[in-house]
């Protein structure tokens, strides 16, 4: 609609065509096995929450922030930005081994949870068959520099294309390790807590994703769980075969799911908002 506020990406991102796809949830999981190789950030969560109690709704909390960044107005961004800041102004963990405490949004750990997320969904959209260009996919790893900001970290420190994404990780890598913590992650990711009378659907549902998730990590993230993966091209063919199965599911019944981020970004701007692979590239 004329003078609706697009927020921060706007339809024409390629963020916006991007985040509505189905395969964002799984994506999500293989940057927690991310996230947790790096000590002292898994610490500062650890540390910090009831991660075996809260984790669903950490998981949550996440989607409604990547949700709310993407497809809500720009006052709605800011203010969820607003609140992770403040939140993690007020956090700091402790390294067992040295007994040094720190802050967990010291900038360079702010960065590695930002570049597991942006290369988690990237690498999971591109590898399930979401046809993004190289060019687009540098666009998007750019766009993200504007989330980055929102967690309180300078876009200019920001990687913005994808070779810039895999030199920090080529320089971060030394300092990641599969410690306690990373093993918690694990066990909770593969075992989640649930009702006893859900265990069945957790072993033949949420297990498999969890398990494409990590397989989809790269080689250097499976030598240090040590825990095996299949080929490459096996995990690709799952991949793809996962995305085309969600894919199928209409978006219009995808999205009543709360908090309906897309359904509302459409009533907002019209119909020609509709988030949609075909019109990147337009």
């Amino acid at each position: 609609m004329t003078g609706a506020d697009p927020g921060l990406f706007g339809p024409n991102s390629v963020t916006w065509q991007t985040h509505g796809d189905p395969m964002m949830w799984i994506a999500g999981v293989r940057a927690l096995y991310l996230q947790a190789l790096h000590p002292r950030a898994v610490r500062g969560v650890l540390q910090n929450s009831d991660f075996r109690r809260d984790a669903w709704g950490r998981l949550l909390r996440t989607a409604n922030f990547v949700g709310t960044t993407t497809y809500g107005t720009t006052e709605a961004a800011e203010r969820a930005g607003a609140r992770v800041r403040k939140i993690h102004s007020m956090l700091s963990a402790t390294d067992p081994d040295t007994g040094e405490r720190y802050r967990v949004d010291e900038p360079g750990l702010l960065l590695w949870v930002h570049c597991a997320e942006i290369d988690s969904y990237l690498h999971v959209l591109r590898r399930s068959g979401f046809r993004l260009t190289d060019a687009e996919a540098d666009r998007y790893v750019d766009e993200h520099r504007q989330s980055a900001r929102l967690v309180g970290l300078d876009p200019a420190a920001v990687p913005a294309d994808r070779a810039e994404l895999a030199e920090y990780f080529e320089k971060v890598r030394p300092d990641l390790a599969a410690g306690p913590e990373a093993r918690e992650v694990d066990d909770f990711l593969l075992r989640p807590p649930t009702h006893p009378l859900l265990i069945p659907a957790r072993e033949v549902l949420w297990r498999r994703v969890a398990q494409l998730a990590y397989a989809s990590l790269p080689p250097y993230a499976h030598e240090l769980y040590g825990r095996p993966a299949p080929a490459p091209a096996t995990v690709t063919r799952q991949l793809r075969l996962t995305g085309l199965l969600l894919r199928r599911v209409p978006a219009r019944l995808r999205w009543q799911l709360p908090p309906k981020h897309i359904l509302r970004a459409m009533a907002r701007l019209g119909p020609h908002a509709r988030p949609a692979p075909y019109k990147l590239g337009r």
